[in-house]
């Protein structure tokens, strides 16, 4: 952990209790997991279907909750929160708290293109920062300069592409805009596609971002879920799509955070 992050955490500490994740997620900061998870929305208890996982709920709040996700020894800790970069900021940021191996992040994302059909597995190669919660990263709020671009590790970000590869998975990199809004980034569809990403979603540059401060290896695991190019829609998927979409989110994306955790 970085000592920025490590100030990040005191400051919070200082106006509020020391177990804000054990308070929020019901994690706790004496275990060592095996990986943690971050998801905006998605429970473990809908999305994994093999029921050779074991799962726990923790902690059940309005927005957000917490599990223990266990499997061969495996031990993963995942918490599921509310979309939007700020929201992913706070429940990441006081996570700070717990020690864990390797940093997920899971969600859907949309296409700009049509490279990138529904259901198809991505993870950024680069994620442009269209969002202001990352201002409260900088020393000084007036310090911040948006649309920054934001990279992640790409030689841990290889690693995992070979290792879905070794388990017949696709898992394609491709570049990321991050926008503050779902309903007003078609309002403003056209100047985005100007930033010439592949793919359009909200949380990766603050992942990023805080993931470096925690010096853990991380990666984000985004399938495609709608693509404005193709016309294939958020809401109203056809039958197939929808099938190739829940594979996806059901099937494949909690194996390979399951044998990411496991390697």
């Amino acid at each position: 952990m970085k000592k920025k992050m490590k100030d990040i955490l005191d400051k919070i500490h200082k106006y509020n209790v020391s177990n804000m994740a054990y308070m929020n997620f019901g994690l706790d900061s004496n275990v060592t997991y095996d990986a943690l998870v971050i998801a905006p929305s998605w429970k473990p208890t809908n999305i994994i279907q093999d029921n050779s996982f074991n799962i726990t709920t923790l902690a059940t709040h309005s927005f957000t909750s917490g599990y223990l996700v266990e499997k061969d020894n495996v031990k993963i800790a995942w918490i599921q929160i509310s979309s939007g970069a700020g929201t992913l900021l706070d429940h990441l940021s006081i996570c700070g708290e717990l020690k864990f191996e390797k940093l997920i992040f899971i969600g859907a994302v949309g296409s700009l293109t049509d490279k990138y059909s529904v259901g198809d597995l991505c993870t950024p190669s680069y994620s442009v920062a269209g969002v202001f919660a990352n201002a409260y990263l900088e020393e000084n709020l007036h310090d911040y300069n948006p649309f920054n671009v934001i990279y992640p590790d790409s030689k841990y970000i290889d690693e995992v592409i070979i290792l879905a590869k070794k388990n017949k998975y696709s898992l394609k990199k491709a570049s990321v805009f991050c926008t503050d809004s779902v309903a007003l980034e078609y309002y403003h569809l056209d100047e985005i596609k100007k930033f010439h990403t592949d793919l359009i979603e909200m949380e990766t540059s603050t992942f990023y971002l805080v993931a470096d401060l925690l010096e853990v290896p991380a990666i984000a695991l985004l399938i495609v879920s709608d693509n404005s190019a193709s016309g294939h829609p958020l809401v109203g998927r056809n039958e197939e799509l929808q099938a190739k979409y829940n594979y996806g989110r059901k099937v494949i994306i909690p194996d390979l955070i399951y044998k990411i955790a496991k390697k």
